[in-house]
This record gives C-alpha cells, sequence and structure tokens, in this order.
C-alpha cells in the first residue's frame, strides 16, 4: 500500500507490506500484524491514528526515522532503535530524517481481530501544516 498526497504542502509517502499476522492464542481477542513501513528520502506518514485497541511497537530496520507520538518531542531512531504507542496515541510526526536515503521500521501491532483499519490519517492532512520549529521537515 501507498500513500501519496500531491499538494502544494508536504508530500506524504510511505509503502506498507504486510510480513505478519496471527491471533495470539494465549490473550483473548487479540492478534499480533507486522508491517514493515518504508519511507523514501525525505518521505513521511501524514498525521494519524490507529486502530483504537492497538498497541504498537517500532523498530527502526534502517535509515534515521523521527517520530513524534502525542505531546512529546519529536525523537529521532536509528537502526535497532525503537519506540512504543499505546491505544489511542496520536502520531503527530513519523518521517525519515535523510534526503538521499531510504529508511524502513517494523511496525508490530497487538490488536483487536475486528479492527481492520489499522490506521487511519487526520482529516485530509491539509492540518499538518509545513515543517517549521516543532515540526521539523527532513535534513538537508
Amino acid at each position: 500500500m501507498m500513500h501519496t498526497q500531491a499538494t502544494n504542502g508536504p508530500v506524504f509517502e510511505e509503502t506498507v507490506t504486510p510480513v505478519f499476522r496471527h491471533d495470539i492464542p494465549n490473550v483473548d481477542r487479540r492478534t499480533m500484524v507486522a508491517l514493515v513501513v518504508t519511507y523514501p528520502p525525505g518521505g513521511r506518514s501524514p498525521v494519524h491514528r490507529h486502530a483504537p485497541s492497538a498497541f504498537i511497537y517500532a523498530h527502526v530496520l534502517s535509515g534515521t526515522i523521527r517520530s513524534q507520538v502525542d505531546d512529546g518531542p519529536p525523537k529521532t531512531f536509528g537502526p535497532g532503535e525503537g519506540f512504543y504507542e499505546d491505544p489511542g496515541s496520536h502520531h503527530m510526526l513519523s518521517e525519515n530524517v535523510s534526503a538521499t536515503e531510504a529508511a524502513s521500521m517494523l511496525a508490530i501491532f497487538i490488536v483487536d481481530p475486528e479492527e481492520d483499519q489499522l490506521t487511519m490519517a487526520d482529516g485530509d492532512g491539509d492540518d499538518d501544516g509545513p515543517p517549521g520549529p516543532d515540526r521539523p521537515g527532513p535534513e538537508r
């Protein structure tokens, strides 16, 4: 799945590749879903939320990814590093820091199996705003 927005504002682009899905046998009403999210140079995701029940752990596989969850500060993660999102979190920023190299992460969801839509972008993306002091763009 690829999400792209072509407007005068920021361009959102990522490739999401499902790699694993399995009901967790010893945890009632929970499924583990694993996805690889790949950002091209300068790529980013729109501001988004995940399925209401979803607990997510993201592990950076390559490149450098900047992330901001809820009102926390933006943080940068390299290969082997990771972060998590509690159920109900608002993912304010997820982007590839590099303007020249791709970046990827493994996103592992623990989620109610009846929740089919794992990620929902806020509005149409226009409210995300351009990069600025509290929403930095890719390093050039």
